[in-house]
């Protein structure tokens, strides 16, 4: 039961750690001051939703998020959120190559071939089908949570008094709690979806379920009020992680940077791993097959460059996600006759 729940557990937070959260970017955009209260509500609500989802997907030993779907929204909106998955999945991931391109980059590696270098390693890994996927994300998403907690844990001791002064401050900025869980929340759905036929007991999902929440709101807090120490030299980088480790030796930015790129490496397997187990019932090809020709697919729109799909994209799937999210959060109470039924 343990072994199997960290396993869910790492990967979903493979799922969640993408680029944009690694290096702060969603962190600073959604929180910053006043944020204490917020940053506890997304523990909850996420908590929440990755039960509700997790106990669904066992309950209908699901493959995919069709099902799933189906439950949450309803047998006609499923239908539109389907192809809404379909797109969000195809276009997210079409903007982790491009940040791998651009990550790269760092490296004096030209922009096409780091997009060529992970779409490589993406076909790889899913050679080894989901496990390899889950694997990966077990031996790969540790690392970067002990890294990136021993960067900003080095951090808050240099600066204790803005970590002492959060409980004295206030908690206007709730209302993020909303908007930053919906973002995560298709990625969640899809992957989550896609393993409901492994998911055996009820304790893996309490343990998935609570042991990511919990780490993600830890790793977020400390993150946040980290971010706050270097708020007036956060305009000057594009990546705010670098206003946190601008004072550190030169291998820490090289290490910092390559977590990066594993972070936006595990995401783009994330949002393949949803899209390959929705059409694998429909063709009779190996995983990595459909995951070859999903990329080939993606690679014109890697064109448009990493920033300006992330400025188009995030914003519009992150009001659909919204609605998606109130459902996750209200099923067990509008379902409630179903819900303990389908607890057992």
């Amino acid at each position: 039961m343990w072994s199997s729940g960290f396993r869910w557990m790492f990967l979903i937070l493979g799922t969640v750690i993408g680029a944009g959260y690694a290096s702060g970017r969603e962190i600073w955009q959604f929180f910053g001051a006043e944020s204490g209260l917020a940053i506890l509500l997304f523990t909850i609500f996420f908590v929440i939703a990755c039960h509700v989802v997790l106990s669904l997907s066992r309950k209908l030993q699901s493959s995919h998020f069709s099902p799933v779907l189906e439950k949450l929204v309803g047998s006609k909106i499923s239908k539109i959120y389907n192809v809404v998955m379909v797109i969000y999945l195809f276009a997210t991931t079409a903007v982790m190559l491009a940040g791998g391109g651009a990550a790269l980059q760092v490296f004096s590696i030209p922009y096409w071939a780091g997009i060529l270098i992970i779409c490589f390693l993406l076909v790889i890994l899913f050679v080894f089908g989901v496990n390899g996927m889950i694997t990966v994300n077990s031996i790969i998403i540790p690392a970067i949570i002990l890294i990136l907690a021993f960067v900003l844990f080095r951090t808050a001791e240099i600066s204790p008094d803005t970590l002492r002064s959060m409980a004295g401050q206030h908690h206007s900025n709730w209302p993020a709690a909303f908007t930053f869980t919906a973002l995560n929340i298709l990625p969640l759905v899809a992957v989550l979806s896609a393993i409901g036929k492994e998911v055996k007991t009820k304790g893996e999902i309490l343990i998935a379920s609570i042991g990511s929440g919990v780490i993600l709101g830890v790793i977020s807090l400390f993150y946040n009020q980290t971010l706050l120490i270097v708020q007036s030299k956060i305009e000057f980088f594009e990546i705010p992680l670098f206003a946190i480790i601008q004072s550190y030796p030169y291998y820490m930015i090289f290490v910092m940077t390559l977590l990066l790129w594993v972070a936006i490496y595990t995401t783009a397997a994330s949002g393949l791993l949803g899209l390959v187990t929705r059409f694998r019932g429909s063709l009779s090809i190996p995983l990595w097959v459909i995951c070859l020709l999903l990329l080939l697919c993606m690679l014109p729109f890697t064109a448009f460059g990493f920033s300006v799909l992330v400025a188009i994209l995030y914003p519009l799937f992150g009001l659909v996600n919204l609605y998606l999210l109130v459902c996750i959060l209200l099923y067990p109470i509008t379902n409630r006759k179903n819900w303990l039924e389908e607890m057992k």
